[in-house]
């Protein structure tokens, strides 16, 4: 059974419409370990709205109100994260883990998401976006990751394709791309389910 922790290069990166295609690719379970605000409208509900079967949404460790980094939201609501608390949730399917943020975001004053990558040791997903600096923040973390031997399963590119970009991060790193992901249109489930035609061979 594939489980695999979606990450990306920084937020609002993608990292959602990544793991409904992954899950609905997968027909897998859906974990978000940490929901920072939205609580009206979680990524676990987006998933649900966005794959074409019954999802097995597994609850969040943490739901905080504040929409900030973890850490802060946190305080917010009077409590601190404690990365005990986090356990790989039981299932005989698949199961996509997504995480908040990027890799450095932290989750308490000593812990960052990184951190629970580790601490959960399942392979990661790293999507990234091309923009001007993209470069430089997918190499950055994929250092970060490799410096804690956490296993990558491949990187994909959310957005509009820039194929030297994507060549230069894949050739500098020996880092497999997974796929291109062009929103080009409005992310509904029927995009969703197209895009996942592409990611079936990850079974």
């Amino acid at each position: 059974m594939k489980r695999l922790f979606v990450t990306g290069i920084g937020t609002e990166i993608g990292k959602t419409v990544i793991s409904a295609i992954l899950t609905e690719a997968l027909k897998a379970d859906y974990w978000k370990p940490v929901q920072s605000g939205d609580l009206h409208n979680s990524d676990s509900m987006k998933i649900q709205v966005l794959t074409s079967f019954d999802v097995n949404l597994h609850p969040e460790t943490y739901q905080l109100n504040t929409p900030a980094s973890p850490h802060h939201s946190a305080a917010v609501d009077g409590i601190e994260i404690d990365l005990n608390r986090f356990q790989l949730p039981e299932t005989t399917n698949h199961l996509i883990v997504e995480g908040a943020g990027g890799l450095h975001v932290p989750l308490n004053d000593k812990e960052l998401i990184i951190d629970l990558i580790k601490q959960l040791n399942i392979p990661v997903v790293l999507v990234s976006q091309n923009y001007l600096g993209s470069i430089n923040h997918t190499l950055l973390s994929i250092e970060a990751l490799q410096k804690r031997d956490i296993p990558i399963e491949g990187i994909i590119f959310n957005g509009k394709k820039n194929k030297s970009t994507e060549e230069v991060i894949c050739s500098y790193t020996g880092i497999k791309c997974l796929g291109n992901i062009e929103e080009t249109q409005e992310v509904t489930q029927g995009f969703i389910q197209k895009q996942a035609l592409f990611f079936k061979y990850l079974q």
